[in-house]
């Protein structure tokens, strides 16, 4: 069981990771991978957005997200241990 949340937690953040990345570079954004990728994140992301300051043009929202997601999981595990 903890060894499914962790792969689970890990594969989101290497997916938000490759966001990141394809937001560097040009990409097509009709790919079906691409979009999946998107829907995936957006969610989220978004609600992070909400809350956060505007920061001219800087997002750091999958950081934020990414970080949190690092604590959820050492919570989880030490609730779960």
């Amino acid at each position: 069981m903890f060894k499914l949340i962790d792969l689970v937690i890990d594969i989101y953040i290497i997916i938000v990771i490759i966001r990141v990345v394809l937001s560097w570079i040009p990409h097509n954004p009709h790919n079906s991978y691409i979009k999946l990728i998107h829907q995936i994140t957006e969610p989220p992301l978004v609600w992070i957005r909400q809350w956060m300051p505007d920061l001219g043009g800087l997002d750091i929202s999958p950081m934020i997200l990414i970080l949190g997601l690092m604590i959820a999981e050492r919570i989880v595990f030490s609730i779960l241990l």
